[in-house]
């Protein structure tokens, strides 16, 4: 017992504050994790069905790992607008950069890695997709996020509250935290977002998220303070309803 609940807090000190909110969409990614399945919903039956993706998804499996990167380039990179644009060979450096160092740290305001000619992450990503498909990782990453332990234990409703009330405080904090969204063990929900806004209203939230999956729009979790649950919003991959939800790429065993 006194090992699970070591494990449980593996995340109790979470990483120090960020540089600053992060903007919506200037600051995600502009390229898409792709899914293998093409996912059909009726909504009057509530029913959901898939069919495999034909031909073959070229850029897939890699919702943790675009993630990830959101948040490093959040923590370590600034951006100058009025500098010249990169190269490819000069935008795959920097890429490489900022990736190499680590998601759970904030790089001090002089160590950041300055990315000229563009506002923000999305439109160099949008300059430079396939360089970014290329350095950010590839699908093992998803894999073997060292994180994935926790979303087999179980998830109590009160360590669901406490969760909740860190996560609004890593959006206040500018610290971009990174979410592992899951209904272990059906696993009609294994994906990772990152908490961009949230809206706290008593002991109820409502978090707004970048998704790799659907880059150009916002999804919305929601967390019921009374029920201790977090409910996701339908979106094309999931009908909507209650998951588990827990940072990751923060200190400690996550």
């Amino acid at each position: 017992m006194g090992l699970l609940l070591l494990l449980a807090a593996g995340c109790a000190h979470r990483g120090p504050a960020g540089p600053g909110p992060l903007l919506f969409p200037r600051d995600t990614l502009a390229i898409t994790n792709e899914t293998h399945w093409v996912y059909e919903i009726d909504p009057v039956a509530g029913t959901q069905r898939s069919v495999r993706r034909d031909p073959p998804p070229a850029y897939a499996l890699r919702c943790f790992v675009l993630a990830r990167t959101v948040k490093q380039f959040h923590l370590h990179a600034t951006f100058d607008p009025a500098g010249p644009a990169p190269d490819e060979d000069a935008a795959r450096r920097l890429v490489r950069r900022v990736v190499s160092r680590s998601p759970r740290t904030a790089s001090a305001p002089a160590e950041r890695i300055r990315i000229p000619g563009h506002p923000g992450l999305h439109g160099f990503s949008a300059a430079w997709p396939r360089v970014f498909q290329e350095e950010c990782g590839g699908a093992w990453h998803s894999y073997v996020q060292r994180g994935h332990w926790r979303m087999i234990l179980p998830f109590g409703r009160e360590g669901q509250r406490r969760e909740a009330r860190a996560l609004a405080q890593g959006v206040r904090e500018g610290r971009a935290p990174v979410v592992h969204l899951v209904d272990f063990p059906r696993l009609r929900m294994n994906h990772a977002v990152v908490f961009v806004d949230m809206a706290e209203a008593g002991g109820d939230f409502r978090f707004t998220a970048y998704d790799p999956n659907s880059p150009d729009q916002t999804v919305e979790v929601r967390f019921d303070g009374r029920s201790g649950r977090f409910v996701m919003q339908p979106v094309a991959y999931f009908l909507g309803g209650e998951i588990s939800a827990y940072e990751v790429y923060c200190r400690g065993l996550r």
